[in-house]
């Protein structure tokens, strides 16, 4: 049976290695991940294997056998702007089609709705069907595209990113959902 829990410093060391092979670009140190646990530790959480082993984590926000979620929350009340934010989503290729990201997605946008969030983002990869297609199959919808966010490596260019949100309980009016009808620039990201 996998179990659910909180990411710890200790998991640093079991999963990092797997992180290199499932998300080799950008790689994140040790500070980046010990800054998320430090200030969103309910939003950072892995999923074990029975014997112990790391399935995958996330982190608005998880790996030897993996999968993570990783997030954050972030945004203005006043502007209905308050939000999670899925930070990293990781399934180790062993563990997938299993329904553990929908799960460690489910379990992120719990936490986003605790916290009194109008909706969970992420950012994709245009090129990532394989995602957008299951994010969409979790309710999400493509919100924006955001030109040039990822960048490149090698002398390629810099691919787009989908910015994909789904709405809480708390935007009645699904607002933070309304499709903006034209790309935007990494800088005018707010």
């Amino acid at each position: 049976m996998t179990t659910l829990r909180a990411f710890t410093c200790d998991d640093l060391f079991r999963f990092n290695n797997i992180g290199l092979v499932l998300n080799p670009a950008p790689q994140y140190g040790i500070p980046f991940y010990l800054q998320y646990l430090a200030h969103w530790p309910e939003y950072f959480v892995v999923a074990e294997a029975p014997g112990g082993e790391l399935m995958g984590y996330s982190a608005t926000v998880l790996m030897l056998s993996l999968f993570t979620v990783m997030g954050k929350a972030e945004g203005s009340v006043a502007r209905e702007e308050w939000h999670g934010h899925v930070t990293a989503l990781s399934v180790a290729p062993e563990f997938r089609r299993l329904g553990l990201a929908a799960k460690l997605m489910e379990l992120l946008e719990e936490i986003s709705e605790k916290k009194g969030g109008f909706f969970v983002d992420l950012f994709v990869r245009v090129s990532n069907q394989v995602a957008v297609n299951m994010y969409k199959q979790l309710g999400y919808s493509v919100y924006r595209t955001v030109l040039e966010y990822y960048s490149a490596s090698s002398g390629e260019p810099d691919e787009d990113a989908y910015d994909m949100r789904k709405a809480l309980s708390r935007d009645t009016e699904k607002k933070s959902i309304i499709p903006l009808p034209h790309p935007v620039r990494p800088e005018d990201i707010e």
